[in-house]
């Protein structure tokens, strides 16, 4: 039995409130870079900036970063060339910010590129960090013990993150 701690419209919420941050973060932008990190990170970086697009002029541009969990010293990649995101405005996405490994990895990667402004976005931040490594943007704070797991699932007719 799962517990949940978000349903599909709290998702949407938090999406939506996110959103509007990042916009109020970089209204001084004309373009804006939403990169979500492979798997879950990007489904929720495709929906900010769906919603992005809908409450902004801001050109929104996607990108999807590919990090081996299980190795994050492997190298990392993107689906758009560095030179598309160079001198730009950036939010890095994930969905559950846990020990902090996977998005100080991803912090890493982009600081080897100039950007104007740079962020983190996250729907779940556990608090449990290893790494000095905080979401600027997040959906819902939980503090739970160190055994407990927070699983986001985005499936195409339902939505729900939950603690097990």
């Amino acid at each position: 039995m799962h517990n949940i701690i978000l349903n599909k419209e709290e998702i949407q919420q938090k999406v939506t409130r996110i959103s509007y941050q990042i916009y109020e973060t970089f209204v001084d932008e004309n373009e804006i870079i939403i990169a979500g990190i492979a798997k879950s990170g990007f489904v929720l970086a495709e929906k900010l900036a769906k919603e992005l697009s809908n409450i902004s002029d801001l050109k929104v541009t996607l990108c999807e970063v590919y990090i081996d969990k299980n190795n994050p010293q492997n190298e990392i990649t993107t689906s758009i060339p560095k030179e598309d995101y160079q001198n730009k405005g950036l939010v890095l996405v994930d969905d559950v910010l846990n020990s902090g490994t996977t998005l100080i990895y991803g912090v890493k990667h982009f600081l080897d590129v100039e950007l104007k402004k740079f962020k983190t976005a996250v729907l779940v931040d556990r608090n449990h960090k290893k790494y000095p490594v905080k979401a600027d943007f997040k959906g819902i704070s939980l503090s739970t013990s160190l055994q407990n797991h927070v699983q986001v699932v985005f499936e195409a007719e339902n939505e729900y993150a939950y603690l097990e």
